[in-house]
């Protein structure tokens, strides 16, 4: 009686196409996928540990590191838990919070742009890969416009922002939004009807919607497989509940073609969710009036800029919530990005864990590839849209 000759191989940790350092270790039957189990833990990060030794202000900045394609939403998840332990969830001005979804939402326009860009080019498509990245250099030009910085911008702060809106970024942003479902249309045009493109991504990745849920699955790759549920909808927050959109959720055939048609979906919705906070968005103070995170010294002030120095004075001392224990969800580019965080009175977080998308969603990728040829393994991990600093926090 034969046997059946298996070969092991690696694949990464440093590969191009495993989008950051992930090791897959592949049992190949020929060139089909027996099993395969991934490896992390080559980045050795610690957030999690080394916010605990951090004031609350100070383990901001750590957030931006972590889904480095999402740094506002990395912001925005950590401030919200922070607030929420404070109390002043209601305090925050109206104008700082449409400005944190304008924010939120060209950052999921950026990291969609991304994985389309990288996604494409795994599997053989360069033009679209120059196009992605021609759009996405004009949000992160808006992202040094209003943070200073290009990638990690550390522009949301508890209670507030850190600063207004410079002059003009509203028509900047505005004219944006108009043009982009256009260059939406455009990689479609490259890449929906492209045979070569369906014959790759079409019935590979396959997850069912039960399979997906039983993981923790979330975000779009929970979504292309039929699964209606976004945060921003059934558990909102920033007001998300006050706008208009449509949750997309691909063919919802679970394969990566659906989770494809997701994604390039989202990016219109998210368009017109910026369109309503722009039309929305009144002049107005950005930053809360609580003595908790700021004293200073006069109402009229609290936005001003000594009030923003005295802010920064209590920032250097640290707040000090009350002991309790807080967990908050946002629907970041990849799906759910919690912060669970325990206070014991002090300025430093006594407890944060973290539940990052990528590190819940990648645990799926063996029941997608085992099976598949070797060449799908790379298309199924560019579906998922992982990046490892999340992963290996």
């Amino acid at each position: 009686m034969a046997t059946k000759e298996t070969m092991t191989i690696n694949m990464g940790p440093q590969h191009p196409s495993t989008h950051g350092v992930l090791q897959l270790v592949l049992e190949l039957d020929g060139e089909v996928v027996v099993k395969a189990v991934p490896h992390i833990g080559f980045l050795h990060r610690g957030v999690e540990k080394i916010a605990e030794y951090r004031t609350y202000h100070q383990a901001l900045p750590l957030t931006d590191r972590l889904d480095y394609l999402a740094p506002m939403h990395n912001n925005l998840g950590y401030v919200l838990a922070v607030e929420k332990l404070l109390g002043i969830t209601d305090m925050i001005p109206e104008r700082a919070t449409t400005i944190r979804v304008i924010m939120a939402e060209l950052t999921r326009l950026k990291s969609h742009l991304v994985w389309l860009a990288t996604h494409a080019l795994d599997i053989g498509a360069m033009t679209v890969f120059i196009y992605c990245f021609r759009e996405r250099e004009r949000v992160m030009d808006m992202y040094e416009k209003v943070s200073g910085a290009r990638m990690t911008s550390n522009y949301l702060k508890v209670g507030g922002l850190m600063a207004d809106l410079p002059d003009g970024m509203e028509k900047e942003i505005r004219d944006f939004v108009n043009e982009m479902p256009g260059h939406v249309d455009t990689y479609e045009g490259l890449l929906t009807g492209n045979r070569i493109w369906q014959k790759r991504i079409q019935g590979v990745g396959v997850i069912s919607a039960e399979a997906a849920i039983d993981m923790g699955v979330s975000g779009p790759s929970l979504r292309g497989s039929g699964v209606d549920w976004d945060l921003r909808r059934d558990d909102p927050y920033c007001g998300y509940e006050t706008y208009e959109f449509k949750v997309p959720t691909g063919t919802g055939e679970g394969d990566t073609w659906s989770r494809y048609k997701a994604r390039l979906d989202e990016m219109r919705e998210s368009c017109k969710i910026i369109h309503q906070a722009l039309d929305r968005l009144k002049p107005g103070p950005i930053l809360a009036d609580c003595p908790k995170i700021c004293l200073p010294p006069k109402k009229d002030v609290v936005n001003s800029i000594e009030g923003l120095i005295h802010h920064f004075k209590i920032v250097s001392e640290g707040y000090k919530p009350e002991p309790g224990e807080v967990y908050v969800g946002v629907e970041n580019p990849k799906g759910e990005l919690g912060f669970y965080i325990v206070s014991d009175g002090s300025a430093k977080p006594y407890r944060m864990k973290i539940r990052p998308p990528s590190f819940v969603n990648l645990q799926a990728l063996p029941q997608m590839v085992e099976g598949r040829l070797l060449a799908d393994v790379v298309a199924i991990i560019g579906t998922l849209d992982i990046v490892l600093g999340e992963i290996d926090r």
